[in-house]
């Protein structure tokens, strides 16, 4: 087992790894849409959280030289249902024609009162 640290990707906000390689997959800690330069979550709307955890996601893959094309399951978690459209627009947007397996739930709160959080696990190459 490996632990992945990618120094560009938010730090821990508690007593976890960034992601863990074991078995020929990266299991991705959830990523919640905190701007990695002030540790705080900037945007507002769901739509740029939306974006922000998944290029926290695709920073601390790179740690492994992998990228969101290499995903092969996400989970989403959202604050309110009510905003999956929005989310899912852009998580369209950004994945393009990748389709990893997903699983979207609401849940009642996040850490730092994200609207948004993302938690993957990635295939290994070769």
């Amino acid at each position: 087992m490996q632990h992945l640290h990618h120094d560009d990707a938010p730090k821990a906000v508690g007593p976890y790894s960034q992601a863990i390689v074991a078995g020929g997959l990266v299991f991705c800690s959830g990523q919640t849409p905190l701007v990695p330069a002030s540790m705080q979550i900037e945007a507002t709307a769901i739509e740029g959280q939306t974006r922000q955890a998944l290029a926290n996601l695709e920073t601390v893959l790179s740690a492994a030289g992998l990228g969101l094309s290499d995903i092969v399951k996400t989970t989403v978690f959202l604050k309110n249902f009510a905003d999956f459209q929005r989310m899912n627009a852009i998580y369209a947007e950004v994945f393009g024609a990748h389709r990893p397996a997903r699983t979207t739930v609401e849940v009642s709160r996040l850490p730092l009162d994200a609207l948004v959080e993302i938690e993957c696990i990635a295939a290994l190459r070769g």
